[in-house]
């Protein structure tokens, strides 16, 4: 089988607040760090996992699709994401994400971790691979043909296991992969407005960009993100606030409000499920802290949430 299950790193939970996160995990002989293959094959392969039934979870690596026919539809941080032909789904490490069955949809699928990109092209893209980038691209129409080409020479190359030295064969892998990514970031608003590719200071507030996306419902002060990423807390809090002008408890903040946002809003939990989601022991502190920076109770956002969706 071209492609493991991943498991999920955290257990003991149930109820509707449970989202597991899942970690990369390939078959045996499989060079670590990238996996490739096709909707159609991924989706024959896994029909008992985690979509069957349908099901949030989360991932520590990246989800790549480039539809080449049909329709794929796609939740996201609990917004469905329809994915037209010539275009591209992205799932950053971190997000909440559910499947829907692929339909007609036809395409390559790379599933790959942070890690394997070398560090300079890590800092290049940056940008594209933050939590705050669109999870659907559109290609330019000069790099369309060019990045379908790469994809399936990138899937040609992943299914050639053993037919050179394992060194080359891994190589070739990260070149056409990362080659494939620089040349995707040229879509039109790839990137969220106002970033840049950053090197010092900034590579410390993007790794805080990639952790807080994988820990924010667990770990809520900054001291727990400075040990995380070995560095001072003093490091941290300069690094965010030259890149953002915020603190780093109010980041922290910020992303735990967008996640209340969500959940209330377009996935219909209650303040009581989202609580226990985002760590926090108490609803009741829970509904202070959603009441304390948007002006209303979690009940109230929600209904009106509800009251207008079209």
């Amino acid at each position: 089988m071209m492609v493991g299950k991943r498991h999920p790193r955290q257990g003991g939970q149930s109820g509707r607040a449970a989202v597991p996160l899942y970690g990369f995990q390939p078959p045996v002989g499989t060079p670590y760090g990238l996996e490739v293959s096709t909707v159609e094959d991924f989706f024959a392969e896994h029909d008992d996992w985690p979509w069957n039934p349908p099901r949030p979870g989360r991932a520590t690596f990246h989800y790549l699709i480039a539809v080449t026919e049909g329709v794929l539809r796609h939740d996201v941080d609990h917004v469905t994401r329809t994915v037209a032909p010539g275009q591209w789904l992205w799932v950053r490490p971190g997000h909440t994400q559910c499947r829907h069955p692929p339909g007609a949809a036809r395409g390559p699928f790379l599933l790959f971790e942070p890690d394997i990109l070398t560090p300079g092209t890590a800092r290049l893209l940056a940008p594209f691979t933050a939590h705050e980038a669109p999870a659907v691209l559109s290609p330019h129409p000069d790099d369309a043909a060019w990045l379908h080409q790469t994809a399936l020479q990138l899937l040609d190359e992943h299914r050639a296991l053993g037919l050179r030295p394992l060194d080359m064969h891994r190589a070739l892998r990260r070149s056409l992969l990362e080659s494939l990514l620089l040349r995707l970031a040229n879509a039109p608003g790839a990137a969220p407005t106002g970033t840049t590719a950053s090197t010092g200071r900034g590579d410390t507030y993007w790794r805080l960009v990639d952790a807080l996306e994988l820990h924010f419902r667990e770990l809520h002060r900054a001291a727990d993100y400075a040990e995380l990423l070995g560095c001072s807390v003093r490091t941290l809090s300069r690094a965010a606030r030259d890149a953002t002008g915020k603190g780093v408890r109010e980041l922290i903040d910020e992303r735990r409000l967008l996640e209340a946002r969500r959940l209330l809003g377009h996935a219909r939990w209650d303040a009581r499920a989202v609580a226990a989601h985002l760590g926090f022991t108490d609803p009741a502190n829970f509904g202070r802290f959603f009441r304390d920076r948007t002006g209303t109770t979690p009940a109230a956002f929600a209904a009106r949430d509800v009251t207008t969706d079209p």
